[in-house]
Formats: C-alpha cells, structure tokens, sequence
C-alpha cells in the first residue's frame, strides 16, 4: 500500500539538502561554541552565520534572534519573558496554540488579569476586537499568524499598528507562516518561528526580540544566547534551520502555487465525494485568508449519531492516509479541539475532524487517492454502525 502523507502542519520531512548541511556539525565539526579553541570557534563561526542569515529573512539584527528548543519554547520565553507586575495584563484569543494558551492560563491562575478574545466564526481576531481589549495594564497581545489547525491568517500588520499605538508590545506566533510569507519582524517586537515546520530539523526554533525590549532570561546557568537562555547551543539544528528558511524563502513562490494548486484539488474533490456530509473547518469565504497548506473538515452528527472520530483516524492510518484531528502537540488527548470549540462548533462535530495539511513533494494523485480512502472508510463506519458494531474497520 503506498502511503500518502498529509501532515505537514505537524511537521515536514528534513530537506536532504539540509540534511547535508547538519551532517559535518554532528560528525567531524562537534566543538562547543562556547569554547574558545579552534574547534569551539569553528562551531561559534556556523552558528553565528546562521544567525544572521535568519536574522536577515526576518528584516532583523542578528542580536534580536534568540535560539530555542522550538516554537514551543520560544512562545513560552515570549510571554514568560517580558509580563511582569508593573504591566499584567495579557491579550490573546481562545484559538491559539497550547504553547501560548498554556502559559496564558498559568499567568491568569497566578492572580495575573489575561483577556482572551473570541475569535469569530472564521477563527481570526481583528484590530478592533484587540484595541477594545487593551488597557493601561497591558504588558502584552499574543496572537499567530496562520492558525495551524484551520490556516485562518490574522490580521498582523493591523494589530501591530494598534498595539503600537498603545504602545504595547505585539508577540506573534510565525511557526506555521515562516517559510511561506515574507516576514518582517520590524513590524512586531517579538516573533516565533521553527525549524521543522519548513523542511529543518526538530529541536530548534527561534524568537525574535526587538532590539530594547525589556526580556528575562527563563534559562539560568550559562551566558549563552546574550545570556538569556543558557545551555549548549544546537549547532547543527541552528546550520539546518539556516538554510531551510533559505531554500523555504527562494522556493516560496513555487511552493505557495503548487500547495494552492493541491488545497483547490483537495476541495473540490471532498465535495464530489463526500456531499455534504462534512463542513470545512477552513474558511474558504472570499474575505477570510487562509494558508495555502491546510484543510480542516468536520463530520456533523448524522441522524443523531456522532461519529467517532478517533476511529475514523485510526483508519485513515490504516489505510495508508496519514492526517491528524489537530495540533499535534495535543493529538493524544480525547478531548474534542479547543479551536473548533472557539468556533463555536459542538463537542460532537469538534471531535470528529480531521485536518490535512499539504507539503512541496505532495501531488495531485496523493489528494485523488486520499479522498478515495477517506469516502471508503466513511462507508465502511457507516454499514458497520447501522449493523451495531464498533469494531475497527
């Protein structure tokens, strides 16, 4: 059985020219940056060229780039960084990651005023919605970029206006834009971007903080990264994450028409074979915009019965299709997503999604076949439903 792989929200396969790129860092070029003799320097060289070239697709200073774990680390560094008592109050929206909700969660169980906005039945925040929000006590806005379980696109540049405005600082979570928009982080004052989500490795992300921002180091015990974020530095993940942002940003335009090409195909062909038994979690309405990589569909129930949709993704595995229900970070939890909720869809239509999420070496036959599968496990649930059964399919 050929598999089909369509999540690469999740993540993307490691570029085997970046892959080329790690190799010499994790072989013969394994000196400590931190150390001071040639091998130490050779590595302080390539990590600091990787720096800068980042630096550089983000219209940035290569001293406002501070490498991390991954997005999740740098959304958490984000918030946990600069709030502080003098200024409290944070605003983000019940659709985000769990890597900002978390942290936001944990500040607000802290006594701390957080406000979390509605995102609208589209699953975006407006400028408006934000300026409302915002008071004498806002320390901080946190919102992403591209929703990375429905592709919903925020409003960025208006909302750092608005901010700015008020002079409050904007974080904005880039994971699932980087290597598909231009980003120009002058337009922020702090960004989230990760290397595994456009063809680096994992293990590696960064966040941009503007140049005068007032940031606490979460990480003691090294002088590392400016010293706010001590540890040994990822030397190879840095090389690798360097040059995935470049062949990502060289390749854009390429990519962006071959994954609209494939997101057009997936559409169209989920309506021709399925009906209207499903709805589009993604809002394809002409004033929304979305990513050109993700679909997100949702099964309603039908004649009263909710459909199981964690059986439906376990076959889907099956059966060659590999998809998710959403963010992978919280893919083994049975709770139905916290962004289709947002939305205002119900549990039972919320548990029962799927999200399929292109990437460059799909093609149309891997959408074809994918949508071929997902009708024909559809029909199976259903004739085995109707004879009483929850056995797998």
């Amino acid at each position: 059985m050929r598999r089909i792989y369509l999540d690469h929200a999740a993540t993307t396969p490691l570029d085997p020219r970046v892959l080329e790129a790690m190799l010499p860092y994790l072989s013969e070029h394994y000196g400590n940056a931190s150390s001071v003799h040639a091998m130490g320097r050779k590595a302080r060289f390539a990590l600091e060229e990787s720096r800068e070239r980042i630096a550089a697709h983000l219209g940035a200073e290569p001293g406002e780039m501070l490498f991390t774990s991954g997005g999740t680390e740098a959304d958490n560094a984000a918030l946990r960084g600069v709030l502080s008592s003098r200024m409290p109050h944070l605003v983000t929206s019940r659709a985000e990651h769990e890597a900002v909700l978390r942290p936001a969660e944990a500040w607000a169980s802290s006594g701390h005023p957080v406000t979390f906005l509605p995102p609208s039945p589209h699953g975006a925040v407006t400028a408006e919605q934000v300026a409302g929000a915002l008071t004498d006590a806002t320390g901080l806005v946190s919102l992403m970029h591209a929703n990375n379980e429905i592709g919903t696109l925020t409003p960025i540049e208006e909302v750092a206006s608005v901010c700015h405005e008020r002079g409050v600082l904007f974080h904005c979570d880039a994971v699932q834009a980087a290597g598909l928009f231009p980003l120009q982080a002058g337009g922020v004052d702090l960004m989230t971007i990760s290397g595994h989500k456009m063809y680096g490795p994992k293990g590696i992300g960064a966040l941009y903080v503007r140049g005068g921002v007032d940031f606490q180091a979460l990480v003691l015990g090294g002088a590392q990264e400016r010293r706010r974020r001590g540890g040994t530095e990822n030397v190879a993940a840095a090389v690798g994450m360097a040059l995935a942002f470049d062949l990502a940003m060289a390749e854009a335009g390429e990519r962006i028409a071959h994954l609209t090409t494939l997101r057009d195909r997936l559409r169209r062909h989920l309506r021709q074979a399925l009906g209207t038994a499903f709805v589009f979690n993604t809002p394809f309405v002409t004033d929304v915009a979305v990513a050109p990589h993700i679909v997100n569909i949702a099964f309603p129930p039908s004649d009263g019965q909710p459909l199981d949709g964690e059986m439906l993704l376990l076959n889907l595995d099956m059966d060659g299709v590999m998809a998710s229900a959403g963010s992978a970070c919280t893919s083994g939890a049975l709770e139905p997503s916290h962004v289709l909720l947002a939305l205002g869809r119900d549990r039972e239509t919320a548990s029962a999604s799927v999200r399929f999420s292109l990437g460059k070496d799909n093609t149309e036959e891997d959408v074809d076949e994918a949508v071929d599968r997902l009708a024909a496990i559809l029909r199976r649930m259903r004739q085995r439903r109707e004879a009483g059964t929850t056995a797998s399919v």
